[in-house]
């Protein structure tokens, strides 16, 4: 009995042996199969079929097609700014926006009102001093009218005198007569001297009065008001050798444009396309906009308008080139937004589900055509694909490739 199970013990380890040296052998012959393929020294991509968007970007710039704006007085003369308000500062309507020094405004207008009183001083006194002249002229008419109703009733009685007192008579009339014409002579023109006197103090009242109500007006815009709530954007003008806002402390000359107050409204993403692009765009398209400066959050809207006639555009350098306008309206609002902001403009054209599509950089060009270098296991091999449409950095694959294949994202006959 003792005999039996020993030897079934033996049979038993035995059994136990034989299937761990199968296992071993195994696990060789495994390790020897796959350390002997070998791994692309090159970065791949593995083909995969998924959806292939048909998209156009290019870049715009957020702009108000209704602003109001905010300008320096334009008769002031020499303006400086004591307080301006911040860029991106939300207003309400009637805030001080900008404030300017007013001293220099209000040392000419008590200049122009001094003026104006001296010139009305001097009417008066003119008026008081011609008055008291036209009374004397007139009391000298007077007296010049008596003496000569004396002097001709005294040659009525030329008759009953002397011949000589007769003539002396006639005499003493005649000199009557002169002196009468030279009183009311002296009087018209006493009257004429004071008239253009006045007259001419006139014009320096009315000048000195003009140049005080100016002064005024000029005070009065040292202030310069938000008309309406909005968001104020400051204006670059160029200034101090670079094209920058003004600040606090500077100087500006008269009728500048300081700030907008742009109708939030109004605000439009403009951008220029060339006629490829133009011809895949359409009213009412939707797109997706991703502004620089709001990086955390992506806006949506649609083509609201496309230009039908091209046009030079000289921002672009020499030589001109002619392109398309296109204005696109946001779906959503948000108070950091504002005009100047520059923005990357995406538009998806087209849509193709379970495509084949590969990074373009995976794409070359051999010989006149496009090739793939696709790893057949232990190398990379040239393989021509043809292109159905390309996109941004994608390629859709019309034929050559199928999902699974793996191909190189660099040139491996190229050597570095």
């Amino acid at each position: 009995m003792i005999k039996q199970w020993l030897m079934n013990a033996d049979r038993k380890q035995m059994a136990w042996a034989i299937l761990a040296a199968l296992a071993l052998g195994s696990v060789g012959l495994y390790a020897l199969a796959h350390s002997s393929k070998k791994v692309p020294v090159f970065p791949t991509f593995q083909v995969k079929r998924g959806e292939f968007l048909d998209v156009i970007q290019f870049r715009g710039e957020l702009k108000a097609m209704k602003s109001q704006t905010i300008i320096a007085p334009a008769n002031a003369g020499d303006l400086q700014i004591l307080k301006i308000t911040s860029d991106g500062t939300q207003v309400k309507e009637g805030d001080v926006v900008v404030q300017f020094d007013p001293s220099q405004t209000q040392q000419s207008l008590a200049q122009y009102q001094s003026t104006l009183k001296s010139a009305q001083a001097e009417i008066e006194q003119i008026r008081a001093q011609g008055r008291l002249t036209v009374e004397q002229d007139t009391t000298a008419v007077v007296k010049a009218r008596y003496d000569l109703a004396v002097a001709k009733l005294d040659a009525s009685k030329s008759e009953i005198v002397s011949k000589i007192d007769g003539e002396e008579a006639k005499l003493k009339v005649a000199d009557a007569e002169q002196s009468l014409r030279q009183a009311e002579t002296q009087l018209k023109s006493d009257q004429s001297v004071d008239v253009s006197a006045i007259d001419s103090k006139k014009q320096a009242s009315k000048k000195a009065n003009y140049d005080a109500e100016r002064a005024r007006k000029s005070l009065a815009g040292m202030t310069l008001k938000a008309p309406a709530s909005g968001t104020i954007s400051l204006l670059n003008v160029w200034h101090n050798g670079s094209e920058t806002p003004f600040k606090a402390g500077e100087r500006a000359w008269p009728g500048t444009a300081i700030a907008e107050l742009p109708d939030a409204s109004s605000l439009r993403v403009t951008a220029r396309v060339d006629e490829t692009e133009r011809g895949r765009l359409a009213v009412s398209q939707p797109v997706t906009l991703q502004l620089d400066a709001i990086v955390d959050r992506q806006f949506s809207g649609k083509v609201e308008r496309i230009g039908t006639i091209a046009s030079s555009d000289f921002s672009a350098g020499w030589p001109f080139s002619r392109n398309f306008d296109v204005e696109i309206v946001l779906d959503q609002s948000d108070p950091r937004l504002k005009p100047g902001m520059t923005v990357q403009v995406t538009v998806i054209v087209d849509r193709i589900s379970d495509a084949i599509t590969i990074p373009a950089q995976a794409s070359f060009v051999k010989s006149g055509q496009t090739v793939v270098y696709l790893w057949n296991g232990s190398a990379f091999e040239e393989r021509a694909i043809q292109i159905g449409r390309r996109s941004r950095d994608r390629i859709l694959v019309a034929n050559g490739l199928r999902s699974g294949d793996l191909i190189s994202l660099k040139d491996p006959t190229v050597k570095e």
